[in-house]
């Protein structure tokens, strides 16, 4: 199975809080190529000075494996393991995920599903139904698996057992810019798209939910290396549908060309326009961030334009974060500054802390100044606890300024417990029920360590 799928699953169960890997995105059904790009990392840790013996011991359980030194000694282990498994024994092992670590048990679920989906995909989805609210965010890993190599039997599966995906349809997410992952019918779409376009698109253009879902992730797959061809598969959707579409057509195509995206996207019908644009410009920040900047400025349409700001303010302060941060300060739009600073405030603060921070100072828009404070603080790595909450006290937001203050304060009780507790109780901005928390040893937000499923 495809190593690249890891990373989108791992970001929303640890988001979510909940025990397995969800939903993946990446390329290619091949297992072959996976296992070679795995290989190629553990020989380059060996190089660095990993000890070849520690790989080339065949492991015997997953916890033998993750005394492995190495991450990716640690993967290909996995990797190896449960491709050695036959059918019946991968109940046995899902069974024994919940002993881990949960870092452990994210990565080892998403291999272990990933496979058993190949191996024997209905056992493995019968499998979910027996997780409890976990098996809800572990089917969309085991669907991908199974349309990674039959999307026909998946789609099948699918419309035979259309609650049982019910919970990953309402997480769709269309047009690209939001947190929810992708819906069932979009899994299975993308999927057979990388093997024949056609057929999926016959497939999701004949379905009578999530429809627009499917047919997106069909053309959203084509856009990756003919955008054009994308372009002409869009008129065969429904109308209400095709923003999402046209959106991830336009990122596509201006990354590869933005001069021919942005000729497309001019043409399109009048209320697409904008949407389409900013995606061009986002896609053209990926590899021209100060290009992509000068077209914002160019944009009549100002939501497609806050829309667009946040992403090629990240671009360019990858390369050039003090040229990030002019551009946004040139810009009549204080809500596209506020929503950026998320992106760019990270990035400063750990290349140049003192000129960040007198960007906070110096800002007298509340809003650019309240999330520009507060994304300082919770990316500084190198300031005193003592320094942040200055920074906290900043915040014009009375809830913004509690939620900081407490980060701050929950830091310094890590470091300096005793001058903690003295800020903690001489604090205005932190309510009794933190305090008492903070000062008791507990997280701020729930985890009252009395375990699982208590209140």
């Amino acid at each position: 199975m495809n190593t690249n799928l890891l990373i989108p699953g791992v970001a929303l169960a640890i988001g979510l809080g909940v025990g397995f890997g969800v939903g993946k995105s990446g390329s290619g059904p091949s297992g072959e190529s996976a296992a070679s790009e795995a290989n190629l990392r553990t020989r380059a840790g060996e190089r660095s000075g990993n000890t070849p013996s520690a790989r080339d011991k065949k492991a015997r359980s997953v916890e033998e494996i993750y005394q492995k030194p190495g991450q990716s000694n640690r993967i290909q282990g996995l990797l190896d393991f449960y491709s050695n498994l036959s059918a019946d024994q991968f109940a046995s092992e899902a069974e024994k995920l919940d002993a881990l670590p949960f870092n452990e048990r994210i990565l080892a679920s998403v291999l272990l599903f990933g496979k058993w989906a190949e191996v024997d995909p209905t056992a493995a989805m019968a499998f979910t139904d027996t997780m409890g609210f976990a098996g809800a965010f572990v089917r969309p890993t085991v669907l991908q698996g199974w349309a990674s190599t039959d999307p026909v039997n998946a789609a099948k599966y699918y419309a035979n057992n259309p609650a049982q995906f019910a919970m990953m349809n309402m997480m769709g997410s269309r047009g690209g810019r939001g947190m929810g992952g992708q819906g069932a019918a979009g899994i299975i779409a993308g999927e057979w798209a990388k093997q024949d376009p056609a057929d999926a698109m016959d497939w999701a253009s004949g379905l009578k939910n999530n429809k627009g879902d499917a047919m997106t992730a069909v053309i959203t797959q084509v856009a990756k290396t003919d955008p054009s061809k994308a372009a002409e598969m869009v008129g065969g959707m429904d109308p209400e549908e095709q923003g999402g579409a046209y959106e991830m057509i336009a990122r596509q195509w201006g990354a590869k060309s933005f001069a021919e995206a942005s000729a497309w996207a001019n043409g399109l019908p009048e209320d697409q326009r904008g949407a389409a644009m900013s995606a061009a410009i986002e896609g053209l920040a990926q590899n021209d961030p100060e290009s992509a900047a000068s077209e914002i400025s160019k944009m009549t349409d100002a939501d497609a334009r806050r829309d667009a700001v946040p992403t090629v303010a990240r671009n360019y302060a990858r390369a050039d974060v003090r040229g990030s941060m002019d551009w946004l300060n040139s810009l009549d739009d204080d809500g596209a500054k506020r929503d950026s600073m998320r992106e760019v405030m990270p990035i400063w603060a750990a290349s140049d802390g003192a000129a960040a921070l007198d960007f906070i100072k110096n800002q007298s828009a509340p809003e650019v100044k309240d999330r520009a404070a507060e994304s300082y603080i919770w990316s500084n790595r190198t300031s005193k606890p003592a320094e942040l909450a200055e920074v906290a006290a900043m915040i014009t937001d009375k809830g913004e300024r509690s939620r900081a203050t407490g980060i701050v304060a929950a830091r310094w009780m890590q470091e300096d417990k005793d001058g903690a507790t003295q800020f903690i109780n001489g604090s205005d901005a932190i309510n009794d029920d933190v305090k008492e928390r903070l000062l008791s040893g507990r997280p701020m937000w729930g985890g009252d360590r009395r375990g699982r499923g208590r209140d």
